[in-house]
C-alpha cells in the first residue's frame, strides 16, 4: 500500500475573555468603562453622551400661541396678530359688560346696607282735588291723600340732592285702613319717570294691588333728583269719586 497523503492539522480556536483593562469614562447605565471617543456603551450599547436636558420654557411659553417653537422668523406675524385680536377681545369685553358689572355692584351694596327714608324738598302735581293737595301724599299720615280728578294726572317730587333710590312704598287709595280704603276710586297702575343728576331719564312701570296697606315697590337707581309718578288703569272711580293716593315714601341707601 502506499502511504496516505499527509494533511496539515486543522487549528484549535479558543475564546479569550475581553480585556477589561480600558480606562475611560464609565457607562452611566451599566458603569462599563470605555474608551474616550466611543459614542455607546461596548457592553450595554447605551449613549455615552446623552444630549442636554432643555431648560424648562417659562410659565407664558406654556400658553397657547406661545407654546409652539419657533423656526428661524416663521409663525411670527400670525402669533402676533392672534396675541392682538385676543387683547383687543378682551377690551371690547370688559368695555361692554362694565355696566353690567356695576349695576350687579351697586344691588349688591343695597342687599347689604340699610334703607333710610328720604324726604322730597318739593311736591307738585299737573291737577288736584280741592282739600286734597299732593302734599298729603308726604305727610306721613295715610288717613290724608292727594285727590286726582281723572287718570293721566301726575305727581312730581324733587329732592335736594342726588341720592341712590332703593325703594319706594305706596300706599294707595283713600286711606291705609280697610273700611276707608275703597271711598275714591286708585290707580292700579303707575308709570314712573326718574331724572338723575346728569339729566338723564328712566322709566318704569309699576303695577299695584288692589289692597289697602302699604306696597313695597324696588327700585335701585342712582343719582335720582325728581321721581315723576302718572297714574294708570283706575279702579273704583265712579261718578262722583276720583281717584286717592295716600302716601308715597322714598327710601335711600345708607
Amino acid at each position: 500500500m502506499l502511504p496516505a497523503k499527509a494533511v496539515a492539522p486543522r487549528p484549535v480556536v479558543r475564546p479569550t475573555a475581553p480585556a477589561d483593562e480600558v480606562s475611560g469614562t464609565p457607562c452611566p447605565a451599566c458603569g462599563t468603562p470605555n474608551q474616550p471617543g466611543r459614542r455607546f456603551c461596548r457592553r450595554c450599547a447605551a449613549e455615552l453622551r446623552p444630549t442636554a436636558e432643555p431648560e424648562a420654557l417659562p410659565w407664558w411659553r406654556t400658553v397657547w400661541p406661545f407654546r409652539r417653537k419657533v423656526r428661524a422668523s416663521s409663525g411670527r406675524l400670525w402669533r402676533f396678530l392672534v396675541v392682538l385680536v385676543v387683547v383687543l377681545a378682551l377690551c371690547a369685553g370688559g368695555f361692554l359688560l362694565l355696566p353690567a358689572g356695576r349695576a350687579l355692584i351697586e344691588d349688591t351694596r343695597d342687599k347689604l346696607g340699610k334703607a333710610k327714608p328720604v324726604t322730597p324738598v318739593n311736591t307738585e302735581a299737573s291737577a288736584e282735588i280741592p282739600r286734597h293737595p299732593a302734599t298729603g301724599t308726604t305727610d306721613g299720615l295715610s288717613n290724608r291723600y292727594w285727590g286726582a280728578p281723572s287718570a293721566g294726572a301726575s305727581v312730581t317730587y324733587t329732592f335736594g340732592k342726588s341720592f341712590r333710590l332703593v325703594d319706594l312704598i305706596i300706599t294707595n287709595g283713600a286711606s291705609g285702613k280697610p273700611q276707608e280704603y275703597a271711598r275714591q276710586g286708585r290707580a292700579l297702575r303707575m308709570d314712573m319717570e326718574v331724572t338723575t343728576e346728569d339729566g338723564g331719564t328712566e322709566r318704569r312701570e309699576i303695577s299695584l294691588s288692589d289692597k289697602p296697606g302699604p306696597q313695597t315697590v324696588g327700585v335701585q337707581i342712582s343719582d335720582v333728583r325728581t321721581v315723576r309718578l302718572v297714574l294708570r288703569s283706575p279702579a273704583g272711580q265712579t261718578e262722583g269719586r276720583h281717584l286717592a293716593l295716600a302716601e308715597v315714601e322714598f327710601f335711600q341707601r345708607s
